[in-house]
């Protein structure tokens, strides 16, 4: 019996090693999609990921590890141009004949407008159901300029809009992008934040559906695993609608709670959940606020008595501070990227369980 079961198992690490070789070459670009494209390899393959998730995806550096990465891939899964503009260039120039899926620009994808002003009001996210007729739109920028004549209470950001004066550090990331004109992005000195908040891995209704289109991927070019990437595509997506149903439970409590956070990158987050938060320090791209901007949010904040202003780890934590001067507000570190959590298979939903924790003791 020993003997078998020696064996038996001398086979099974032979042909774990052997899936595991024969795997495709995959790379993801921030720790939530690698997450997901990971749970959907597991047992197969490891994917690559180029960007870690203690470093803000905004403005990353590409190492030569990353380009060799790239350069080997069969298969990359990225975000899109909104979160990681210096990615598309490397695309072009080092993934050669790999498929490359832009998660941003998939059809099935939910996506929600980019945020311009500091403050929020529940109206910000009454919209959603239309989210997929305005993804239908993502080539077509024709309509970005009537979305923002709409809304006239923000008025007082259009100038930081089109010139973002402040942002000197981001111009040579601008300069380096002129060959991506045809975007329609010109007018934005700063990051090319798009007409779409890049960080729809928050929602997990994306989560689901890309999972699909993952096992789909996968499969395309290794069909002979096809039945492995689909079984673990279907446990992933039972185990978010448990996580959602665990995620509600926890927020539950402090509904109503009133809470601002250091980045524009939570609306998803706060639109599958039914929990906005009432303003931003910084626009979605993480670009540094102007004194403006700044005094909006601290005047909110003590005029409507704000409970939690939410800090993340890569950031500033200084205008955190000065945003809650003088005021009862109370502090927690948040982070959309799973900061402190190992990059692998639980990922995702430790990030997300993570968040609301992080909410969830900032507003007791």
């Amino acid at each position: 019996m020993s003997r078998l079961f020696t064996t038996v198992s001398a086979i099974t690490l032979l042909t774990g090693t052997a899936a595991l070789a024969d795997a495709p070459k995959v790379v993801a670009d921030i720790a939530p999609v690698h997450s997901l494209v990971f749970r959907v390899m597991d047992g197969i393959g490891k994917p690559d990921l180029i960007v870690p998730n203690e470093t803000s995806p905004h403005d990353y550096r590409l190492r030569p590890a990353d380009a060799e990465a790239l350069e080997n891939a069969g298969l990359v899964f990225w975000m899109g141009e909104g979160l990681t503009p210096w990615m598309e260039r490397a695309l072009d120039s080092l993934s050669g004949d790999a498929t490359v899926i832009e998660l941003l620009a998939l059809d099935e994808t939910n996506t929600l407008p980019f945020r311009e002003g500091a403050l929020f009001d529940a109206h910000d996210h009454d919209d959603h159901d239309d989210h997929d007729k305005e993804h239908d739109d993502h080539d077509d920028h024709d309509d970005h300029d009537k979305e923002h004549d709409d809304h006239d209470d923000h008025d007082d950001h259009d100038k930081e809009h089109n010139d973002h004066d402040d942002h000197d550090d981001h111009d040579k990331e601008h300069d380096d992008h002129d060959d991506h004109d045809d975007h329609g992005h010109d007018d934005h000195a700063g990051h090319d934040h798009g007409e779409f908040d890049p960080h729809a891995w928050l929602s997990t209704d994306n989560a689901r559906t890309w999972l699909n289109v993952i096992a789909a991927k996968l499969s395309s070019i290794d069909p002979a695993n096809a039945g492995g990437y689909f079984s673990n595509a279907s446990e992933a997506i039972t185990e978010l609608d448990a996580l959602d149903n665990e995620v509600n439970e926890m927020l539950d409590p402090v509904r109503g709670g009133k809470f601002i956070v250091f980045h524009d990158a939570y609306q998803y987050f706060e639109t599958v959940y039914d929990f906005p938060a009432s303003g931003a320090i910084s626009l979605g791209d993480a670009s540094d606020p102007g004194a403006a901007r700044i005094a909006e949010i601290a005047n909110r904040i003590q005029s409507e008595n704000i409970q939690c202003v939410l800090s993340e780890p890569q950031f500033n934590a200084n205008m955190v501070d000065t945003v809650m001067a003088g005021t009862n507000a109370k502090t927690e570190v948040i982070d959309p990227l799973g900061f402190g959590i190992e990059p692998g298979v639980s990922l995702y939903t430790k990030l997300i369980k993570g968040m609301a924790s992080s909410l969830v003791n900032c507003l007791r």
